[in-house]
């Protein structure tokens, strides 16, 4: 199974990208070993339209555009739930067994996501009930699925 972030916005260079892309390459090599085929991010430049709801179209078309049709998509959505690393490695894991193509995070812009991306996901996931920056989300994100892949091979990187 593919892990791919979409993602409104770029990280810059800086400590923010530096510990995504730690995360990213620690989860690289032991999820190849979980039967992962690697973690793609592609990020999509925010939109410069005039009110909220055209933006949220406009960024939501160009997530959907990156979602193939199969793939379990999850939404990071501050109205979302708060799951344990053990639940959100069980996600992971059954999608996988279950041969589903990829699992899709979408993280939106300053505007949250479109209702039909949220509709459409399969699991809608909070860090929590505060609003976190996309940068700090993507980080947060990242060290999840790492952790996650830790948990389904039995690393001791997760401690109850």
């Amino acid at each position: 199974m593919r892990i791919a972030i979409v993602a409104i916005g770029k990280l810059k260079q800086g400590p923010e990208r530096e510990l995504a892309e730690r995360y990213r390459e620690r989860f690289d090599d032991i999820g190849r070993k979980l039967g992962f085929r690697g973690l793609e991010i592609h990020e999509i430049p925010e939109s410069r339209a005039r009110d909220a709801p055209a933006r949220i179209a406009e960024e939501g078309a160009a997530m959907a555009a990156l979602i193939h049709d199969k793939s379990s998509i999850i939404a990071l959505d501050e109205r979302g739930d708060s799951i344990e690393s053990p639940v959100f490695a069980q996600h992971l894991g059954r999608w996988r067994d279950d041969a589903v193509p990829a699992a899709v995070f979408l993280i939106g812009g300053a505007d949250g996501l479109s209702p039909e991306l949220r509709r459409k996901a399969k699991l809608r996931l909070a860090f929590g009930k505060a609003t976190w920056p996309h940068q700090m989300v993507r980080v947060m994100l990242l060290e999840q699925v790492y952790r996650a892949a830790t948990i389904l091979s039995g690393h001791p990187y997760h401690r109850v």
